[in-house]
Formats: structure tokens, sequence, C-alpha cells
């Protein structure tokens, strides 16, 4: 039989997150102030133009005119600079923490569909993380209709008739996103897409959750049972849906460039991240006395699946690029000479590299760094600082072009969506109990040992 744990979502966290947030308030707006001030809103659409003709001529010698024309046509939209900047991050960090809540869900639908039972104890943390699913879900549309003329070139009307600004190759994808009305127009397929995922991931984590919370009154198995058939079903409908998702929400942001990797890319970026946050709260309330069920053994396998998943995105990641390098087709190639040529992506893009991959290699090789708390801590923080720059390479370059910035703007809206996020987690988490009462598979959670 295991003690009953409720976590306490005390006053002092409470206040400290909202000093989290308020502080993140006054950076936005300090960033807002020095952007609008440093001559980067000034900036004409001729000039971006410019620029990016000649960062592609410069660097892609095979680039066609038909690539360079397609990609001088995402760099320019009527708002100034700085305000482009707030809705790239404003949208880079509503998609990255979604991410965060979508893989509390997933996680947890993982371990019921596979009958695992070393998972147990840290369950209801991941289930904690996906209450924020709705509202990211809310976020997300509200925020598309907010920022689509600045952030989805594809948006224009005048792109989709025949003008100076008509592009045949958007206007063959025009039906992905307008069907079934007129292209140019209102993209109803696409909203109902975002509204579709998101009420589907939304119903399956209330079901899944409600199966979860009767297991603790009811006992028995008839809950864990339709848990497990309920978290089958959702894998089958992620496994589509978040593809599509990073199509919708990433991919066409630069309207003229694809990969066919897009889709398991934005996911191994979510799983990693997901994971790196479920391992933080864990050993936060580890060390605030709480989860005494859980052992070195369970931070071991969690340290286990970020380090292993780590090596999964860095698969994906060269996967990706190294087609595209090799096959140096401009249309494609176009993205990573962005990133690569273009401060601040240049360092970002390194930087991503070093601390997606290398540094959770290299201190997450050993068995005993999986199992010490100083170190996954450390870890995991990299990793979500490092999945976030990868989100932020992501959007950005799409959207700003050469007038991008890493600045307090982008750091005062991450704080802010970090403060909410924690305080919805937590708020979640102070619900219910910590752990499970009558799982059926708590026994081989408590005697797990590798």
């Amino acid at each position: 039989m295991v003690a009953e744990e409720k976590y306490e979502f005390k006053p002092e966290a409470k206040k400290k997150i909202a000093i989290l947030g308020a502080v993140g308030i006054v950076l936005f707006i300090l960033g807002v102030f020095l952007a609008m001030n440093s001559g980067a809103g000034h900036e004409g659409e001729h000039a971006s133009v410019q620029a990016m003709s000649k960062l592609v001529a410069s660097t892609e010698q095979a680039a066609s005119a038909e690539g360079q024309v397609a990609a001088v046509a995402e760099g320019h939209h009527g708002s100034p600079a700085w305000l482009k900047r707030v809705y790239a991050s404003l949208w880079q960090n509503n998609i990255y923490f979604a991410g965060l809540g979508i893989i509390g869900l997933f996680f947890v639908a993982i371990q019921y569909a596979a009958q695992a039972g070393w998972s147990v104890p840290v369950n209801r943390i991941a289930l904690a993380i996906g209450q924020w699913i709705p509202i990211s879900g809310i976020l997300m549309l509200v925020l598309w209709f907010v920022v689509k003329a600045d952030v989805f070139h594809w948006t224009h009307p005048d792109l989709y008739v025949e003008g100076p600004n008509f592009d045949e190759v958007i206007k063959g994808k025009g039906g992905y996103f307008f069907w079934p009305l007129q292209s140019g127009g209102f993209p109803l397929f696409f909203i109902l897409r975002m509204v579709v995922f998101f009420g589907l991931w939304y119903l399956f984590y209330i079901w899944i959750k409600k199966e979860m919370l009767a297991e603790d009154i009811n006992g028995g198995t008839a809950h864990w049972t339709k848990a497990r058939s309920l978290s089958a079903i959702f894998l089958v409908i992620f496994a589509v849906s978040s593809s599509i998702a990073a199509w919708d929400w990433v991919m066409s942001i630069d309207t003229h460039w694809y990969s066919t990797m897009m889709g398991w890319y934005v996911f191994a970026s979510w799983f990693v991240s997901g994971l790196a946050a479920i391992t933080l709260v864990v050993v936060f309330l580890k060390e605030a006395g709480y989860l005494k069920v859980v052992n070195a053994n369970h931070l071991h396998n969690l340290g286990l699946f970020v380090f292993a998943f780590s090596i999964f995105w860095t698969y994906i990641w060269f996967s990706q690029f190294l087609l595209i390098y090799y096959a140096n087709i401009p249309e494609e190639a176009v993205y990573f000479v962005n990133q690569m040529n273009n401060s601040p992506y240049s360092w970002v893009f390194y930087a991503s590299l070093i601390m997606n991959f290398v540094f959770p290699f290299l201190l997450f090789m050993t068995r005993d760094s999986k199992r010490h708390l100083v170190m996954l801590k450390v870890v995991c923080i990299i990793v979500v600082l490092g999945h976030w720059l990868d989100f932020f390479n992501m959007v950005t370059p799409g959207v700003v072009q050469k007038d991008g910035g890493l600045g307090f703007l982008e750091i005062g809206v991450t704080m802010v969506f970090l403060a909410a996020f924690l305080f919805v987690t937590l708020n979640a988490l102070s619900k219910a109990p910590l752990v499970a009462k009558n799982h059926p598979m708590m026994g081989e959670a408590l005697n797990h040992h590798i």
C-alpha cells in the first residue's frame, strides 16, 4: 500500500511564478522599445528582398532564378520588423509550450498502451503537464488571427490572382489551406484542422484522466483496461495529427520550402523537450520532499529516455539536413542558408546542435549520471533551452528574415509563457494525489530495479 501524497501549491510558489511573469512583461516592454528604436523597424521591403537575394546568390551557386524568386517571396510583409518579432515570438512560444502539454498526454498514453509498470509513480506529473493542452489550443486559434498576415505568407490573397504578386507554387497549395472555399479567402480547411486536432487531443486527455482518477477510488483493473484502450486509439490519432500540425503550424511559414521529414522532426523536438520537462518536475518535487516512491531506478529511466531521444532527434536532424544539403535544390537549401549564414540564426543553429546532442550525449553516457538529481537537473534544463532555440530557428527566420533578433523581447515573451505554464501545471498537480493509489502495476513500480 502506497501512502497518499498530495502536492501543496503554496503561496510562496505562486508568488515566485507571479514575479517570473512580471519580469517577463517588463523585459518584453523593454525589448519592444529597443527594437522600435534600433532602426530595424524602419527597413523597407526592398531591403529585405535584396538581402535575401544576395544571401541565396552568394551561398548557393546552384540556385536558379526560380529558386531565388521563391525565397524572396517569403521575405516581406507590411508590418515593421519589431512587430514581426513580437508575432514570431508569440507563435514560436505557443507552439513550443503546446508541444510540452501534448507530450505530457503522449507520455501517459505510451505507458498505458505498452503496459509499463515502472512509470506509475511519475505518470501523474506528465498528466498535470497535459493540462496546458486546452489553453494552448485557445491561444493558437486567437494568435493565428492576430499574426496570420505576417507569419503566414500564404494568407495574402494577391498571391492567388493574376498580377505582380501572383505565385504559381503557392496557388498550387491553395486547396490544402482554403478548401472548400476559394484560394485566397478564408482558410477554412486549415482552421478546421487546428480545431479538430486540439479538440481530439483534449478529449482524449479528459477521458484518460477520468479513468486514472477513478482508479484511485474504485481500484481493480477495469479503469486501467479502459485507459489502455483509449491510449492506443489516441496514439494512432496523434501519429497522424502531429505530423499534419507540423506542416500547418511550422513548415507552412516558409511556404515555398518543404521537407518530407518535418513531421518527424517537430515531433522529435517536442518529445525530447517534454521528457526533459517531466524529468525536471520530478526532480524538483523530489528535492521538495515529495514522490517518496520514486527512487534512483525511476530517475535512471527518465534520464535514459532523454538520452535516447536526444540521439533520435539528432538522427532526424542529420537526415533532413544531409538530404537537403546534398541535393542542393534551391527551394529547399535556402531554408538552411538563412539559418547558417544570417545573424542571429547562425549561432543559434550551432548552439542548438551542441545543447540538444553534444551535452546530453556526453553527460548522460554513464549509468550513474542518470541517477543523480543534480546531473538530471542540469542536463534537462540545457535540453529544454536547446529545443526552445530549435523552435526559434524553425519559426523566426521565415517571418523576420535578416531583422530577427534574440533579445529582451523574446526572453520576456518566453518568461510570460513559462510562468503561465508552470502555474497551470502546478495547480493541476495540487488537485489530485501525486501517485496513483490503486494502480494494478504499482507493485512492479515499487520493485523496479535496473
